[in-house]
């Protein structure tokens, strides 16, 4: 994009941001409004409020850069190596094992403590 498109884009963001905050406000006042209403039309209403609500943010240059980092994240997840069944088990064992362990040990010494401090007062 060339300076002048920018520039002329981001004059408009404004008044696209004032629709979609125009949206989202009509559609919780128009979900209190028709709650006599069956739920699936209002839950197909808010859907599609939403959308456009999202399709119009996504139009910003907020919202390009937003897409951008939501494909930029998606290629960096495939290339995280996952853990298997197994390290993820062992993992979790160690970690359930240490934090008994630490329970162990602050029972005891917050028994110890009380006993001392019984031993002082009383």
């Amino acid at each position: 994009m060339n300076v002048k498109a920018e520039a002329k884009d981001s004059r408009f963001d404004f008044l696209k941001w004032l629709i979609v905050a125009a949206l989202v406000i009509a559609g919780v006042v128009g979900n209190q409004y028709f709650s006599a209403e069956p739920i699936l039309y209002r839950v197909l209403a808010l859907l599609v409020v939403a959308a456009l609500a999202g399709v119009i943010a996504l139009q910003t240059s907020k919202g390009q850069s937003f897409w951008v980092l939501a494909k930029e994240a998606r290629v960096e997840i495939r290339k995280v190596v996952w853990p298997t069944r197994q390290e993820t088990t062992q993992t979790t064992l160690i970690v359930v094992a240490v934090v008994l362990v630490m329970a162990l040990l602050l029972w005891g010494l917050d028994s110890l403590l009380g006993w001392l401090v019984s031993l002082i007062v009383g």
